[in-house]
């Protein structure tokens, strides 16, 4: 076990299918004044739920690494180095998954 670090697998964590069952459920017995801002609220969630989970990465690691003061390149090594310095359980494998992600965002 010596010398060896345990690898962190970086997930997007999502409850985007409990809050549809909650919106679903509120307009099942929505009156007429309430039944338009519920399927507008739909509509949004279920966009949020398409993001693919590259890009609700990406947007995590865009936002920490802005945090950390990092104005460069997303990809970039130091990009990396404030990306692990702002989030310290993160191995070098996921901070340069996650930096690469947050590059291809600002790259679109």
């Amino acid at each position: 076990m010596f010398g060896t670090k345990r690898e962190l697998m970086v997930i997007a964590l999502r409850d985007t299918d409990a809050v549809a069952d909650e919106l679903r459920e509120a307009l099942a017995t929505a009156d007429e004044r309430d039944r338009p801002g519920l399927e507008r609220a739909a509509e949004l969630l279920a966009r949020a739920a398409a993001v693919p989970d590259a890009e609700v990465r990406g947007r995590w690691a865009l936002d920490r690494i802005a945090a950390a003061g990092h104005t460069g390149p997303a990809d970039s090594v130091h990009a990396v180095k404030a990306l692990r310095q702002a989030e310290p359980g993160l191995s070098l494998v996921a901070a340069v998954q996650l930096s690469k992600e947050a590059a291809a965002l600002r790259a679109t």
